[in-house]
């Protein structure tokens, strides 16, 4: 298939040392990518930084019974308080990623778009396979808003978001806010999620042979994520699912032309419009899954990350009546 991609992304997947799609199948693999700070020094690079945010690790709370979760919070430097707080849900197929995966994206969120971002280290699979990481997820949740005095939240403009499985995790913590009548959410911020294991869609079907992702890494996530013999799929594991999605917070969602998410992550879209969900929806052009992840220095990254920005800038950025 010819693929019209964004020339400088070209270049820089040429010159990746690892192939994301093809790591899922080995156990050492996947351990070496559960270390963000190894893969960057591999690459050649360190995490990255930024003076105008305060970062700091904590350990909170995991549900009844299960371990610690860790938690990143960044906090603008310079905004007074309180301040919308951001829950964030790292990608990494709900195998690999660490609380440093989405340090980029992180930073900007808090320096740039003015929130208290808390990103969570939540279990992996196939060690500790669906519910336990989003039961992780909506209890980093809980956490912040039970303490969001603390963290100088405004407990009225709480949202959620995430990329990639992420985005799955942050779309299913919308949901169970609104099922368990807990948070009520001010926003959710979904970037080329995994919303659907059907794997049914055109795109899905078309894009075996893509970088970074393609549908056969898709469905090996899942069976690491749920299981090879599943007779049931809970709406929590994959929200594509879910036949109400009435009464969810407004949403953005981003895909990518040449994803094989792209398809489910436009249909989700579409459906929330349908339920009365105020949602914005962008499919950005040339690109692959994660690009804006993996070449956050290009022109196409950078204006994608400036929108994710701006959106919640915008969104969270007037405190409620």
């Amino acid at each position: 298939m010819n693929l019209n991609m964004d020339p400088e992304l070209v270049e820089v997947l040429a010159a990746l040392p690892l192939d994301p799609a093809g790591s899922l199948g080995d156990a050492n693999m996947v351990q070496m990518m559960r270390s963000t700070p190894d893969i960057l020094a591999m690459m050649g690079t360190t995490l990255p930084t930024d003076d105008r945010v305060t970062v700091e690790n904590r350990d909170i709370p995991g549900p009844d019974g299960a371990p610690e979760i860790g938690v990143r919070i960044y906090t603008p430097k310079s905004s007074g308080s309180p301040l919308p707080g951001l829950v964030y849900f790292h990608g990494g197929a709900f195998v690999i990623g660490d609380l440093y995966t989405e340090e980029h994206r992180c930073l900007r969120l808090s320096a740039d778009g003015g929130c208290v971002v808390v990103s969570v280290d939540y279990r992996l699979a196939p060690e500790s396979p669906f519910p336990a990481g989003v039961e992780d997820c909506y209890t980093a949740l809980g956490w912040v808003a039970a303490h969001a005095r603390d963290l100088g939240v405004d407990g009225d403009r709480i949202a959620v978001g995430g990329a990639s499985a992420g985005g799955a995790l942050a779309a299913a913590v919308a949901l169970m806010a609104r099922d368990r009548s807990t948070v009520q959410l001010a926003f959710q911020l979904l970037v080329y999620p995994v919303i659907d294991d059907r794997m049914e869609t055109a795109s899905m079907r078309a894009f075996s042979a893509t970088p970074i992702w393609n549908s056969s890494s898709n469905a090996q996530m899942w069976d690491h994520y749920l299981g090879v013999k599943r007779d049931y799929v809970s709406n929590y594991a994959a929200p594509g699912r879910c036949t109400d999605l009435s009464d969810l917070p407004p949403a953005y969602v981003m895909t990518a032309e040449f994803d094989p998410l792209r398809d489910e992550g436009i249909t989700y879209a579409q459906r929330l419009m349908q339920a009365g969900v105020p949602t914005e929806l962008h499919c950005f052009g040339g690109a692959c899954h994660g690009f804006d992840l993996l070449a956050p220095g290009i022109e196409l990254s950078r204006r994608a990350v400036d929108e994710q920005v701006s959106t919640v800038a915008r969104v969270l950025g007037t405190p409620r009546d």
